[in-house]
Formats: C-alpha cells, sequence, structure tokens
C-alpha cells in the first residue's frame, strides 16, 4: 500500500529514518505530498483562509515535533489529518471560550442603586480585560473559565485537561497577577475603597 491510503512507502519509511537520524531537510520531501490536501482539510475545518494556513503549519510543526511518536503501520497522511483537526478543535474552541467572555463582560452591567456603583464596576470589568495580558496562556485560560465563565475547579480542570490542583495553583497566580496589574493600572480604586 502507498502512504496516501494505509501503511507508510518505503520512500516515506526512508524520509523518517532520515529525519529521526538528524537530517531535518528529509522532512520536507516527506510532507510535500500532502501540504496541499492538508490546507484543504484545515479550510474545511476553519472556513478561513488565513486561519487555515496557520492551522497547516502548526499541524506540520506537531508532526515533526513528535514523529518519533508516529507508527508507520498507520497512514501518513491520515496521521497529519488528525494532527490538523485536533489544531482546528482546539482552535475552534479558544474562539468560542474568547467569544463568550467578551459576551459576557459586554452584557448590560446589574442594575444598581448608585450609578457610580454602576460605572465602577465596568470599569473594573474593562481593566480585568486589559489585564489579562499580563498572563501565561495556561493562567489566562484557567481564569477565563474560573472567573470569567464562572466554571467550578473540577469544570476547569476537565475542560483545560488537567488537574484539580493545577487549576488552583494557576488560578491562584492568575488572581495575584490581574489584581497586581489593576493596582497599578487604575490605582484610583485602591483608594476610593
Amino acid at each position: 500500500m502507498n502512504g496516501r491510503k494505509g501503511r507508510m512507502n518505503d520512500a516515506e519509511k526512508e524520509l523518517v529514518a532520515m529525519v529521526l537520524s538528524g537530517r531535518t531537510e528529509a522532512f520536507e520531501p516527506l510532507v510535500a505530498p500532502h501540504r496541499q490536501a492538508l490546507f484543504g482539510l484545515a479550510y474545511r475545518l476553519t472556513w478561513n483562509a488565513e486561519e487555515a494556513r496557520e492551522v497547516a503549519q502548526e499541524a506540520l510543526f506537531r508532526a515533526f515535533r513528535h514523529l518519533r511518536r508516529y507508527d508507520p503501520e498507520r497512514s501518513f497522511r491520515n496521521w497529519l489529518f488528525q494532527i490538523a483537526a485536533n489544531e482546528a478543535r482546539d482552535r475552534g474552541r479558544k474562539k468560542v471560550r474568547e467569544r463568550q467572555v467578551v459576551e459576557k463582560l459586554a452584557e448590560e452591567p446589574e442594575k444598581r442603586a448608585n450609578p457610580e456603583d454602576e460605572r465602577d464596576a465596568a470599569e473594573v470589568r474593562a481593566g480585568i480585560l486589559k489585564c489579562l495580558d499580563v498572563l501565561g496562556r495556561r493562567e489566562r485560560e484557567v481564569f477565563v473559565l474560573r472567573d470569567l465563565q464562572d466554571l467550578n475547579i473540577k469544570e476547569t480542570a476537565r475542560a483545560l485537561g488537567c488537574s484539580s490542583l493545577s487549576v488552583r495553583v494557576s488560578l491562584s497566580r492568575a488572581r495575584e497577577k490581574v489584581r497586581n496589574a489593576l493596582r497599578s493600572r487604575m490605582p484610583h480604586l485602591e483608594e476610593s475603597r
């Protein structure tokens, strides 16, 4: 069988062996026959050409990085497709989470007795969004899911595929960083309390 339908063909096996032995230039001829199909799959999953290019590129990067894990009994093309599909899915989930956070923060704030309190709450919400840039990727994911999306610790851990302990540690760090960033960017709020 050839590398397209089933098992890897002899030429692909040789190229994989070369890459794994340190001859990284053999990676391009290994993936070249699959580039167009990989982009086509990525485009059909994202419906956006720029996003599809990024998905395809990330899939190739991951394939290169994890080539030792590849099972030559499987189709190389299908393995690349699986990596691309996972990347597109992950990006889609991230976009949904980000969109939900923005929508939630854009919702009409609760009616408060004091209009000044309402202004302060809106200012704090906007400040929190601006402070997300001080967080690392995992801290931002945990903070958004736990504190902005109101998932509990277990739900957050499940969504991110990590332990509850990891969520607690990241959440603690994230809250501290956001608190410090808010204090430095909005000192007037601290003074009014």
